[in-house]
């Protein structure tokens, strides 16, 4: 079972990102859950959400304490928590982030850190920053655990009915898994 912590803030569409693993995961004919870590959380406050992917039916109904892949949608949290916790030195993170890898603050081997400058990219395409589906583009392409026409997919039935931004959101995604 491969097992995904991702890490942002609140409005920053984590919780979004987490679902769409789940349903691109569904799509390339895998089990998939996903599921947040809620609390008093208001826009900004760090939130945590979770996405389980295996191939036989997914029972387990916890937080995920051991990550495979982490994603951190906000590198300046970096700097105030371990986002590291739980890894192990197999552990693969993907971080939003315009800093080269060398200069962030993680636990982990440099060769299993992953940058992508996603802000950079939602603004020119979407818009707004909110990079949850751009970090997504980067998740396919370095873990190859969904496939990019399955997140393409994913994106399309959970903003159904929003061709603009289903769109928009589609070419990001399609930048990111270039770019990386």
């Amino acid at each position: 079972m491969i097992q995904i912590r991702i890490h942002g803030r609140g409005g920053q569409g984590v919780v979004t990102a987490a679902e769409l693993i789940a349903i691109a995961a569904f799509k390339s004919g895998k089990q998939a859950q996903a599921f947040p870590s809620f609390g008093v959380e208001r826009t900004g406050a760090p939130v945590e959400a979770y996405a389980r992917i295996d191939n036989n039916p997914i029972i387990l109904r916890e937080q995920i304490y051991q990550p495979n892949v982490l994603i951190i949608q906000d590198a300046s949290l970096l700097d105030n928590f371990d986002m590291s916790k739980g890894a192990d030195k197999k552990t693969i993170a993907i971080i939003n982030t315009a800093k080269d890898k060398s200069n962030l603050n993680i636990n982990l081997p440099k060769a299993n850190v992953y940058t992508i400058d996603a802000t950079k990219i939602a603004m020119e395409i979407i818009g707004k920053n909110i990079v949850n589906t751009v970090i997504l583009g980067a998740f396919a392409r370095i873990t190859d655990l969904v496939s990019l026409d399955a997140l393409k997919q994913a994106i399309a039935e959970k903003f159904a009915g929003h061709d603009e931004l289903i769109a928009k959101n589609i070419k990001a995604v399609e930048q990111a898994y270039k770019n990386n």
